[in-house]
């Protein structure tokens, strides 16, 4: 990759998804691509299903990567990454990534995001912004990879900010770079950082069997309805989380009015 293509042209996009029941009751998905293209895809379980599709080469320097999600009551959509993110080597440039999510009373998100990896040189801040009516609910899912094979990576800071009911539900900065790589109190030398984070609903023991077992894995539960479930590995599968998003999408539908997305 030449200097010029790492260090992009200052690209910026925004990407929408907005899920809601129309006046004749069924549901109208409207959508408008930017840096990451949308596609529809067979709803599957009541549930909308959105693919985000790259447009371009991601994540270069300048890039500035907007997405705004807006679920309507009582309704569930769940956001598909067809590939995964790799922010290259910025040469002392730097790049963002935004998500600003709304979801409506009784509504539910589903984001089980694929790895995105930091190479060395880049330099990324990602935002994700969650605002959840009453009965909301989100499971969102973020694999971090430090580097790519044989690199030591990059610069990763992430913030996620999360309301529930217009009351904070959580606040949470992460730093992931070489630095913490080699912090035992975080990565420990562990390049790939997967977590899922619920929100709107609490995973409880019953829920996660023998979790407190998993090696490189802890659970965090919410002052509110909430928890996070992290892993660290040494490879991008190696902590996987994937049956975590089924019990969490379980959870989070738990005591509410069957969603519906017809």
């Amino acid at each position: 990759m030449t200097a010029a293509r790492a260090r992009g042209t200052g690209r910026d996009g925004g990407t929408r998804v907005a899920v809601a029941r129309a006046a004749d009751g069924r549901v109208r998905v409207d959508t408008a691509g930017g840096l990451l293209a949308c596609r529809r895809l067979p709803d599957e379980d009541r549930t909308v299903r959105v693919a985000l599709v790259a447009t371009e080469a991601l994540l270069l320097a300048g890039d500035d990567v907007r997405v705004t999600v807006d679920v309507g009551d009582d309704l569930a959509l769940e956001v598909v990454e067809v590939t995964g993110t790799v922010a290259y080597d910025m040469q002392g440039g730097s790049a963002t990534w935004a998500v600003d999510v709304r979801v409506g009373a009784g509504g539910l998100l589903v984001w089980d995001a694929l790895p995105f990896v930091v190479a060395t040189g880049a330099h990324v801040h990602r935002t994700v912004t969650v605002d959840l009516a009453e009965r909301a609910g989100a499971v969102l899912r973020e694999t971090v990879v430090l580097g790519r094979t044989g690199e030591v990576g990059g610069h990763l800071t992430t913030t996620t900010r999360a309301h529930l009911a217009d009351r904070p539900l959580l606040v949470e900065t992460l730093v992931v770079d070489p630095a913490a790589w080699a912090d035992p109190a975080v990565l420990g030398g562990n390049r790939c950082l997967d977590t899922v984070t619920v929100l709107g609903a609490r995973l409880d023991g019953d829920d996660l069997p023998g979790a407190d077992d998993v090696p490189g894995r802890d659970v965090l539960q919410l002052g509110r309805p909430g928890t996070l479930v992290r892993a660290v590995g040494t490879r991008a599968h190696a902590g996987d989380l994937a049956e975590v998003v089924t019990l969490a999408r379980r959870a989070a539908t738990r005591g509410r009015p069957a969603l519906g997305a017809a």
